[in-house]
């Protein structure tokens, strides 16, 4: 098991609000809102951010399956169109008239659509505001900065505030406005299994970063008599006074991160093994610990849990066909392990993973992969969602067609800000905070697509 060193561990610890009590107190008491300011809060719900680090060409996630559509995609998309014998058809809504297939690597998303577990946002992406492709070639229209950016757009994505710059994300806000739903929980709302990011941070509270093997603890502390002599020293040295400031915030990090570590360790504990099998993959491992985290949900009084997962690779100028393939498997084994798990727990239906990339990537190929695009398509899944359903306005797929800015990079229908306002409210974010987590969502028109019942 990874044991990180002293300096490590501090570094981890000071990037990690690994409890909020002291925060909530010190700064605002949470505690103090009306639960009228809710939306139906009385059961359990998390929510799962999957972040696909590098600009996941999504025109290879969905591709059009009847004869006309796929001899459009397969011109424009040259080297990089998927055979069409290979793809893998979908179950759409009788009267819907179009005809769609996963990617051959999508396997288990196929089946997990079909079912009805789960739905595609079409062409979502960052905006300002609502943008057409005569305003965009124009000029002068506003369009987030630094557009086709991996590390602006990754942020904006996060942060949903395109046209400034924050220090805050949207989960990060959102856990703000619900933490008062957790009144007996001395551990974050907010867990990443991906390290630091922006999409947690809040301004009261703070992601707790843990590992994919559970919470990160002091090196050379096994339990034993001597080990636990020295860890209870060490407490002792932690809990007196400190006169001087930064003094203070470590001994106070490092405390709230030793006491975190002790509470996770037990919490998780005594969850039983799973009867789901987790893939070996790096994704379905960081996956099955959220897993476990929701299992030990009412160890850890949790009636609200935001997770941060991700995975890199997704930045395909070259070698896409291999390299998103083996993506693809990933992806969709992980997926679908991890909704199977929730099924297992009994609660699929309080349980919505979505993903999120940078941005989508180029239509036409450049050739042998594809160039930083803007809009694209994201997976959202689990037992509330009305899957089966394409959600949104899918794009014109056509090379300066009415989306497009001229190069194949689809100008966004669905906002960031839509798409992440619909679930911020099947979470319990009411009407009247909406703004509060989400700033701009008053430019849009759209603040629900439809993705629950």
């Amino acid at each position: 098991m990874y044991a990180p060193t002293r300096r490590t561990f501090i570094r981890q610890a000071a990037c990690a609000a690994l409890t909020t009590s002291g925060l909530l107190n010190t700064i605002f008491d949470l505690r103090r809102l009306s639960a009228a300011t809710f939306a139906d809060t009385s059961d359990y719900k998390a929510l799962v951010c999957l972040f696909l680090f590098g600009g996941n060409d999504a025109n290879n996630v969905i591709i059009p399956h009847d004869n006309a559509g796929y001899n459009s995609y397969a011109a424009a998309r040259g080297i990089l169109a998927i055979p069409q014998a290979s793809l893998l058809p979908l179950t759409l809504p009788n009267g819907d008239g179009r005809d769609f297939a996963f990617h051959p690597n999508l396997a288990e998303l196929q089946a997990l659509f079909n079912q009805g577990h789960l739905g595609i946002v079409s062409n979502v992406g960052t905006l300002v505001a609502p943008v057409t492709r005569a305003q965009y070639l124009a000029g002068g229209a506003a369009v987030p900065s630094q557009l086709f950016s991996h590390a602006d757009q990754s942020v904006q994505w996060q942060t949903s505030v395109p046209d400034q710059v924050s220090k805050t994300g949207w989960g990060g806000r959102m856990a703000d406005v619900l933490q008062s739903l957790n009144p007996n929980s001395k551990i974050s709302l907010s867990i990443s299994i991906a390290g630091t990011n922006t999409f947690e941070v809040g301004n009261t509270v703070l992601p707790y970063s843990i590992s994919s093997n559970g919470s990160v603890g002091l090196a050379g502390f096994d339990g034993s008599a001597n080990a636990n002599v020295r860890l209870q020293a060490f407490k002792d040295l932690l809990a007196l006074p400190h006169h001087n400031l930064l003094e203070q915030a470590y001994s106070d990090t490092v405390s709230r991160s030793i006491a975190a570590n002790e509470l996770l360790t037990s919490a998780l504990a005594g969850i039983p093994p799973f009867q789901t099998v987790f893939p070996a993959s790096a994704l379905a491992q960081q996956l099955s610990m959220v897993a476990k985290l929701i299992a030990a949900r009412t160890n850890l009084s949790m009636q609200r849990q935001i997770f941060f997962c991700s995975v890199g690779g997704y930045d395909t100028h070259g070698a896409q066909l291999t390299g998103q393939s083996n993506l693809f498997t990933e992806l969709s084994q992980a997926l679908n392990a991890f909704y199977s798990a929730t099924t297992e727990l009994g609660i699929a239906q309080q349980v919505t993973t979505f993903t999120a990339s940078d941005f989508g990537r180029t239509y036409p190929t450049n050739g042998s992969g594809s160039d930083h695009g803007w809009g694209s398509h994201q997976f959202v899944l689990g037992g509330a969602v009305q899957g089966g359903r394409l959600f949104g306005t899918f794009p014109t797929l056509a090379v300066n067609g009415p989306d497009d800015t001229g190069q194949g990079r689809w100008i966004p229908t669905t906002s960031v800000d839509e798409f992440s306002a619909t679930l911020a409210t099947w979470f319990g974010v009411s009407a009247s905070d909406l703004s509060t987590v989400l700033p701009n969502i008053g430019r849009f028109a759209h603040p629900n697509i439809g993705i629950f019942g």
